[in-house]
């Protein structure tokens, strides 16, 4: 039996429809004129930015104050204390033979690492929608919207991604629940408003056929409750929260993105590139400002085309879509020292990368898996 309620609360139908709020249909919210230059066309709009006035003249460097800088010497102790600081990290590696490995050679190189980061803000308004509770309404008959980037909001620290959301001021208006037809509940799914359904353990016969007695899951009625709507035959609407109606406004969606450019100088060691990329470095150069212009002097030829390519990217990607805040570019300098070794008559390698000597092994001969060694 459907539950008895009076016209004005009846339940709608919505059995068939999924239970999560639904958004409503586009031809249900009314023209704002004040918000037309919000919403064109499309619930979901990206705003472009204002052009921004040029930065600073690009300056010429002088880069033989930066070449005097250099990184320390790998020394055998250093390699071979670096490798039982990492042995000693991992629970199945012996020491042993990071002791009594013999050191053959050493091969250093000092790498350019190239980095740019760029800090911009994007701004998205769509429609959106909340129960409405009865509080007051800021709709178009209170003024005209702002354009969204005349909002003011407060920025978070440069080169710190976030999301926030902004309700637009103005730009609220109260419809009647789309899901529920403004009843604040609909039938329940599961038991189509009868409250109950079929007994699962005796499918509706109320006796069970062996051994022959009563169902004692359903004590003989042939159906249970209903676990769905725990028996109320109907369910609060999901969209409104049994409100019954919507407070519809249009958000502001701003987005404050960090995007990365990194590159590495070439080298002939076989370390792998996302550790490298990845190294703590010393840093050689740093320039940061609300845009930075291309290296195109730097001694080594490839960091310079580097720099080139990855300001003209990051300028091609956002300048239609975003507000460039903050740019900055750095050149490190990253050691990589290859460490040749013999070891019972076997020869291998392991890497010291980064200034602070980070060790990648290719083939260490003394591990361990569940306390048997791995030949």
């Amino acid at each position: 039996m459907d539950s008895d309620l009076s016209d004005a609360d009846s339940v709608g139908d919505l059995s068939f429809e999924a239970e999560s709020p639904l958004a409503p249909p586009a031809e249900l919210l009314e023209r704002l004129p004040s918000c037309d230059w919000l919403l064109q066309g499309d619930r979901r709009q990206i705003f472009f930015p204002p052009l921004e006035a040029p930065g600073r003249p690009q300056e010429q460097r002088c880069w033989s104050p930066f070449l005097e800088h250099g990184v320390p010497v790998v020394t055998e102790e250093v390699a071979r204390e670096a490798l039982l600081n990492f042995v000693n990290s991992k629970c199945c590696y012996g020491s042993a033979a990071a002791t009594d490995l013999i050191i053959q050679e050493l091969r250093q190189q000092t790498l350019c690492r190239y980095r740019l980061e760029t800090f911009s803000e994007s701004r998205i308004s769509e429609w959106t929608f909340q129960p409405f509770t009865n509080h007051s309404v800021d709709g178009p008959q209170r003024g005209t919207s702002p354009r969204l980037w005349d909002i003011e909001v407060q920025v978070p620290p440069m080169f710190q991604e976030d999301t926030r959301k902004f309700q637009v001021p103005h730009s609220s208006l109260v419809k009647e629940c789309h899901r529920c037809h403004g009843r604040g509940r609909y039938r329940c799914s599961g038991c189509h408003g009868a409250s109950t359904v079929r007994c699962p353990s005796c499918s509706g016969a109320k006796r069970k056929a062996k051994p022959a007695r009563r169902c004692p899951m359903c004590s003989g009625s042939g159906r249970q409750r209903c676990s769905t709507c725990s028996g109320r035959g109907n369910k609060t609407c999901a969209t409104c929260k049994g409100e019954k109606k919507l407070l519809h406004f249009i958000q502001l969606v701003i987005v404050w993105k960090n995007s990365l450019f990194e590159f590495v100088s070439e080298h002939q060691l076989d370390c792998p590139g996302e550790l490298l990329a990845k190294a703590k470095g010393e840093t050689l150069f740093k320039d940061e400002n609300t845009m930075v212009y291309p290296i195109i002097d730097f001694p080594l030829r490839e960091i310079s085309l580097a720099s080139q390519r990855a300001i003209a990217e990051h300028n091609a990607t956002l300048a239609s879509r975003a507000r460039v805040l903050q740019q900055r570019q750095t050149i490190e300098l990253v050691p990589l020292t290859e460490v040749r070794y013999s070891y019972r008559g076997k020869t291998s390698v392991y890497y010291l990368y980064g200034t602070d000597h980070r060790v990648h092994v290719v083939d260490y001969p003394e591990r361990y898996c569940c306390g048997c060694t791995i030949i």
